[in-house]
């Protein structure tokens, strides 16, 4: 019993939580009167650790994988006309999900584009299906240039793809301005309504409000 203390408290359970200091920590017990004072703290501590917010990265490529594409870490290469050993890589990293249909035809999304619940101007782009225009060269680049997007990679002319290494020939995307992107192919013939791959409108999160 404490000096003072009439009340005759006898801790039932003593709490241990590591303390951390910066440089130092530190264990200390906490002392609760009833044992289901100590219960009700380690319920609320172990459903803290359980809330934790999940890797979003994790998450999107998951879902990807759920709805039957194929989840890769890509990365921006210019110069792919070339011998892949002329290949440049540039900077930044994008996670990449590919769709596969049973012709063999493919449709590939950024993770971040396929998964947001907010609209991204790819997917608008997909929905609103603008009809190809008069374009020169490469339909795809063009038509992609047609409707807001880019898929330039350094020097124009010379081969842009994101893609997993050098040599692997895939992934040439329709980036738009707020970072979302489908593969210029895809959007094109989409366009068309000629689906790649698999329909998109089937698992964007953000459904089509047109």
């Amino acid at each position: 019993m404490r000096n003072g203390d009439s009340s005759g408290f006898r801790p039932h359970a003593c709490f241990v939580i590591n303390l951390d200091l910066g440089p130092t920590t530190m264990n200390t017990c906490f002392l609760f009167r009833t044992p289901l004072a100590a219960a009700a703290v380690l319920l609320l501590a172990s459903g803290a650790a359980m809330a934790a917010p999940a890797d979003p990265e994790a998450a999107a490529a998951a879902y990807c994988t759920s709805t039957g594409g194929k989840s890769t870490v890509v990365h921006p290469y210019s110069n792919t006309n070339g011998n892949p050993g002329q290949w440049i890589r540039y900077g930044g990293t994008k996670t990449m999900c590919t769709y596969t249909a049973d012709d063999g035809s493919t449709i590939q999304i950024f993770n971040s584009t396929l998964t947001s619940t907010y609209p991204t101007m790819a997917a608008l782009a997909y929905y609103a299906q603008v009809p190809l225009g008069q374009t020169s060269g490469n339909p795809a680049d063009g038509y992609c240039l047609q409707i807001g997007g880019t898929f330039n990679i350094g020097v124009p002319g010379t081969g842009s793809l994101w893609t997993t290494k050098p040599g692997e020939v895939n992934g040439d995307m329709c980036v738009f301005a707020d970072g979302s992107a489908i593969d210029t192919w895809g959007l094109t013939y989409h366009s068309a309504n000629i689906i790649r791959g698999i329909d998109l409108s089937t698992v964007l999160k953000f459904a089509n409000p047109y």
